[in-house]
């Protein structure tokens, strides 16, 4: 092999390595994007799954509380006739 040959493999060899070494950079880089995407959508679920539990109790209160006015209502009805 020739010198001049010789010097261009071993340029493409380095050149490759380089972008051996960037692609798996890229690649590693990707993997944590993807894992932080599905973490965040898991937390911003979870938080409205979480704050429906907690919230129920109240909204429950609101339901019995709107029932019971309507109620009220109709018994006024009855009393006062139009």
């Amino acid at each position: 092999m020739d010198p001049e040959s010789k010097k261009m493999l071993e340029e493409t060899y380095a050149i490759v390595s380089e972008n051996n070494k960037i692609l798996r950079k890229m690649r590693s880089a990707q993997r944590w994007a993807s894992i932080m995407r599905y973490l965040y959508w898991f937390v911003i679920i979870g938080l409205g799954v979480g704050s429906f539990y907690f919230i129920q109790p109240y909204v429950d209160q609101m339901q019995k509380i709107i029932k019971d006015s309507g109620a009220t209502i109709n018994q006024f009805k009855n009393i006062f006739p139009n």
